[in-house]
C-alpha cells in the first residue's frame, strides 16, 4: 500500500460525514463551554443551571432567523449555479472547447483554467462544469483513442474549490457586503467599530485579491500541463452516453406555457434587465454595495431562465440539482447553533484575547489563514465556517487595529487552500466521473502547495 493510499484510509477512518462531524461539534462545544471559566456565567451557578444556559444558547443560535436566511442564499446560489451548469448553452461550450484537448497534458491546462474562471464567477456553477467537462474529455479521448490520467484530469475539474471564496459568490465576502450583517455577527464589545458593510472593492476588488487570482490563473494551469507531460496515461475506456428517445406528449392548455421555448427567456430577459437597473444605479459611486447575495440570486435566476429557455426544463434541473443543497439545509443550523454557544459564553472574546497576545500585525493574517485552514477539515462549508470563525476574526482585527476586509480574505484563501485536501465537495464531480477521492488527491495536494505558496506571498505583500 503506498503512502497516499495510507493517508486516504486515515482520513476516511478518522473522518464520519460532515453532518456527523457537526454534531460532535456541537457536543464538543457544550463540553467545552461547561469547563469554561466564562465571565459571561456567574460562579455560583450550579452545573445544572450553567448546563441549561448553554442549551438555551445553543438554541437561540440554531434557529437564528438571519442564520437561516443566510442557508437559504447559500442554497439558492448552490442550486442555480448547479441549474446553469445542466443548461444547453453551458454544455455547448464545454463541447467548442472538447477538440482542443488532444492530449493528456492539454486536457488538463485546459480544464483547470476554465473550471477556475467559471467557479469564480459561482461555486456551485463551477462545480458541475468541472465535473461535466472532465466526463466528456474521458468520452472524447476514449473516441479518439488518446490516453489520460484519470485521476489528474478529474483533479483539473475540482480545482474551482481553490479560486471560489475569492470570488463574487464567496460565502463569507457576498455576506460581508450585506448592510449590517457585520455588525449583528461581532461580539457586543466591538459592535460600535464594525462597519456597516464591506463591499466589493475592498475584498474581491482588491488589488491583492486581483494579484491572488490572476496568479492562481496562471500558475495552477501551468502545474497541471507540466505533470500531464511526466504522469503515465491509459486510454479510456467509457461508454458514450446515448440520448433516450422520449415519446412526445400532446400538451393541453397551460402545458403549452410552461414547454413553450420563448416564456423563460422573456421572463429571464426582464429579470436580468432589473439586475442590470440596480448596478448602473449605483455606478456613480464607484462602488460594489449592490453585489449582496440577493442580488447574486436574481442575477442566477434570471440567466437561468433565459439559458434554458422552457419553464419545464429549468424546473427539471431544478428537481436534479437539489439534492446538493441537502447540506447545506441540514448543517448550518448545527454551526449557528455552535457560533451561539461561544458568542453569548464568553469564549470568543477569550479566544480574541489569546491570538492577540501571540499575533503580531504583520503574522496576524498568516495565523488567521493557517488556522482557517485547519477549521475548513470540520467545517467543509465556506458560509458555516464563517459564521463559526467570523465574530473571532471581527473582534481581533477591530481590537488590533488590523483591515478587517484582509482578515476576512485570509480566513477565504485557507478555506480555500484545504479543500484540496478535504474532498467534500468533489462529491458531485466523483459522482458523474465514475472516479474516487484517492485517484484525485494525489493531484490536488500539489495544487494545494502551489496555493499555498501564492496566498502567504499575498498576505505577506500587501
Amino acid at each position: 500500500m503506498s503512502l497516499i493510499e495510507k493517508y486516504i484510509k486515515g482520513i476516511r477512518f478518522l473522518l464520519p460525514t460532515p453532518f456527523s462531524i457537526a454534531l460532535l461539534l456541537t457536543l464538543f462545544t457544550i463540553i467545552l463551554a461547561l469547563i469554561w471559566p466564562s465571565q459571561n456565567l456567574s460562579e455560583n451557578q450550579n452545573w445544572l443551571d450553567k448546563f441549561t444556559n448553554i442549551l438555551n444558547s445553543w438554541n437561540n443560535g440554531l434557529w437564528n432567523v438571519k442564520g437561516l436566511a443566510f442557508a437559504v442564499q447559500m442554497m439558492l446560489m448552490l442550486l442555480l449555479g448547479h441549474v446553469l451548469a445542466l443548461s444547453r448553452p453551458v454544455n455547448a461550450a464545454i463541447n467548442q472547447l472538447i477538440p482542443f484537448c488532444s492530449n493528456n497534458a492539454r486536457s488538463a491546462l485546459i480544464i483547470t483554467f476554465f473550471t477556475l474562471i467559471v467557479s469564480w464567477f459561482n461555486w456551485g456553477l463551477g462545480l458541475v462544469f468541472g465535473a461535466v467537462f472532465c466526463k466528456k474529455i474521458m468520452e472524447y479521448a476514449a473516441k479518439s483513442s488518446f490516453g489520460l490520467n484519470h485521476g489528474l484530469i478529474g483533479a483539473c475539474g475540482y480545482s474551482g474549490l481553490m479560486i471560489w471564496h475569492g470570488g463574487i459568490s464567496g460565502s463569507s465576502l457576498v455576506k460581508i457586503s450585506e448592510r449590517g450583517h457585520l455588525i449583528d455577527l461581532a461580539p457586543e464589545s466591538v459592535k460600535s467599530n464594525v462597519p456597516e458593510l464591506i463591499d466589493f472593492s475592498k475584498t474581491v476588488f482588491s488589488n491583492m485579491n486581483i494579484v491572488v487570482t490572476c496568479s492562481l490563473l496562471v500558475a495552477l494551469p501551468i502545474t497541471m500541463y507540466v505533470l500531464g507531460k511526466k504522469t503515465k496515461v491509459v486510454v479510456p475506456n467509457v461508454k458514450m452516453l446515448t440520448e433516450k428517445n422520449h415519446q412526445k406528449s400532446t400538451l393541453v392548455g397551460l402545458e403549452k406555457f410552461d414547454h413553450s421555448k420563448s416564456v423563460g427567456w422573456v421572463i429571464g430577459f426582464f429579470i436580468l434587465l432589473f439586475s442590470g437597473y440596480l448596478a448602473i444605479s449605483h455606478s456613480n459611486t464607484r462602488s460594489f454595495q449592490f453585489i449582496n447575495p440577493n442580488y447574486l440570486n436574481l442575477t442566477l435566476i434570471g440567466l437561468a431562465l433565459v439559458f434554458h429557455g422552457k419553464i419545464f426544463t429549468f424546473l427539471k434541473a431544478v428537481e436534479k440539482s437539489i439534492g446538493g443543497t441537502a447540506g447545506i439545509l441540514i448543517q448550518f443550523p448545527l454551526y449557528f447553533g455552535i457560533m451561539g454557544i461561544i458568542s453569548e459564553t464568553g469564549i470568543i472574546s477569550d479566544l480574541a484575547a489569546y491570538f492577540q497576545s501571540i499575533s503580531t500585525n504583520y503574522n496576524y493574517t498568516i495565523f488567521t489563514f493557517i488556522s482557517a485552514g485547519m477549521v475548513n477539515f470540520f467545517v467543509p462549508s465556506g458560509g458555516g465556517q464563517w459564521y463559526i470563525q467570523g465574530p473571532l476574526i471581527i473582534q481581533s482585527a477591530i481590537e488590533m487595529g488590523i483591515p478587517l476586509n484582509k482578515s476576512i480574505m485570509a480566513m477565504a484563501y485557507g478555506d480555500q487552500l484545504t479543500n484540496m485536501m478535504q474532498p467534500f465537495w468533489a462529491l458531485p464531480l466523483l459522482g458523474i466521473t465514475g472516479l474516487k477521492a484517492k485517484d484525485i488527491i494525489p493531484y490536488t495536494l500539489i495544487m494545494m502547495v502551489v496555493g499555498f505558496i501564492i496566498f502567504t506571498l499575498g498576505l505577506l505583500i500587501f
